[in-house]
């Protein structure tokens, strides 16, 4: 005897399959039906500008419809076949020539009317094949049912067909069988075929990574800046402050205790010297950190801050008419820096160096040049290659022209967005 438990396994699901097949005809007869319409309530269409108005507005109607389509169907897949099917970057959509042209050429457009007028048709067309099982196996598997559920006084003249009856019970019982199997293969072709055309392509799915790395990047990028901002405004606020009070109070001390031991003014002298050390130190982290000339005035005084310190005469020139992103303008402050100490590190004979700083559209053009001996490598230095490391974390780029003699010159174009 056949248990229920044994009959449970082949069987479990089934009706989930079954409703979700069901479902999907359903769903599919929306294309189907727009596309005959015209031949529903216009059969005498003979003319060929009709036929060909009968064909090309449904099937522009349903090209139009495919975004709404597909959601319909990611619904359908999500709540009964547990199947996720990813979302497609969709793109706004203008109501322009040209958008609309762009939009019918797309790949990703024609795969989903694919899936919604050829896949999903043919599914439709094994689902209902899949009904016609169905319903001859739950008769035909019955009929030794039937049989025996006449009344007593008429079963003799129905025994005489149990022989045929077995047969077609038989049958009836491969017809079950057989729905039960294409109904789950439907299922994985319909799943198979939906996750191919309505799903973003390999192509797709790559720009939408790179895009979001890129945001990613971009955020670090960002929350690294404001780091350092927030511990140069902590160190200036804070640390800085109290070692001015600091060497104030040593100075006073100096000049007005006068009467104290050699031994005891000497301690003070040293004191206040390394106290004022000290501030020029921090003065130079804080300075390497985040200038505040930087926020408060713009690049232009920032940089004019670096050419007067720098170890070398410097010729800038600085055509930034508006501000652009903060975290451009410190990569392009941080690349000037460390490109005049590696000038004045690497080519100590330069007589001087000529910085400019444009602003071209949408990109901030940084140029370092200087009349050194030149022969610099990116590949054997690791302050060129920290200079290219610190363009490309907003997508910059970097170049650099020094051949043997000299000149040697650096370019940093940066993409920036212009601040109001």
């Amino acid at each position: 005897m056949v248990s229920l438990t044994a009959l449970r396994g082949p069987l479990a699901g089934v009706g989930r399959e079954t409703v979700f097949n069901a479902t999907g005809v359903l769903l599919q007869l929306i294309p189907l039906l727009l596309l005959a319409e015209p031949w529903l309530f216009f059969p005498d269409l003979a003319a060929v500008p009709e036929i060909q108005l009968a064909v090309c507005a449904p099937l522009l109607v349903v090209i139009y419809a495919v975004g709404a389509l597909t959601a319909v169907q990611r619904r359908r897949f999500a709540s009964l076949a547990s199947v996720d099917i990813p979302l497609r970057p969709v793109a706004q959509r203008r109501p322009t020539l040209r958008g609309a042209v762009k939009w019918l050429r797309s790949g990703a457009t024609w795969r989903q009317v694919t899936y919604h007028l050829l896949v999903g048709p043919l599914v439709a067309c094994g689902t209902a094949a899949t009904a016609v099982l169905w319903s001859w196996g739950a008769a035909a598997g019955t009929a030794l049912v039937w049989i025996w559920s006449v009344p007593p006084e008429q079963r003799p003249k129905f025994l005489r067909y149990t022989t045929e009856a077995l047969y077609i019970n038989a049958s009836g019982i491969a017809a079950l069988l057989l729905a039960l199997w294409l109904t789950r293969v439907l299922v994985r072709l319909d799943t198979r075929a939906a996750l191919a055309l309505l799903s973003p392509s390999r192509t797709e799915r790559l720009t939408r990574r790179v895009e979001d790395l890129t945001e990613s990047r971009a955020g670090a990028v960002d929350a690294a800046d404001a780091e350092r901002r927030r511990i140069e405004r902590d160190l200036h606020d804070g640390a800085q402050q109290r070692l001015v009070s600091l060497a104030v109070n040593l100075g006073i001390a100096r000049a007005t205790l006068t009467d104290l031991p050699d031994d005891a003014r000497q301690v003070i002298d040293q004191a206040h010297r390394e106290a004022k050390e000290a501030i020029d130190e921090l003065n130079n982290l804080v300075r390497g950190l985040h200038p505040a000339v930087l926020d408060d005035r713009g690049l232009d005084a920032a940089l004019s801050g670096i050419a007067a310190r720098g170890p070398l005469p410097v010729r800038l020139r600085v055509d930034v008419p508006r501000r652009t992103a903060p975290t451009v303008e410190a990569v392009a402050y941080f690349t000037v820096s460390e490109a005049l100490a590696n000038i004045a590190k690497h080519a100590p004979d330069a007589s001087g160096a000529d910085i400019t700083v444009e602003l071209h559209g949408g990109t901030l053009r940084v140029t370092v040049a200087d009349d050194g001996p030149g022969g610099a490598d990116p590949a054997h230095g690791s302050g060129l290659a920290g200079l290219a490391r610190r363009a490309a974390s907003v997508d910059g780029t970097f170049s650099i022209s020094s051949p043997a003699g000299g000149p040697t010159v650096i370019t940093v174009e940066l993409p920036c967005v212009v601040s109001p």
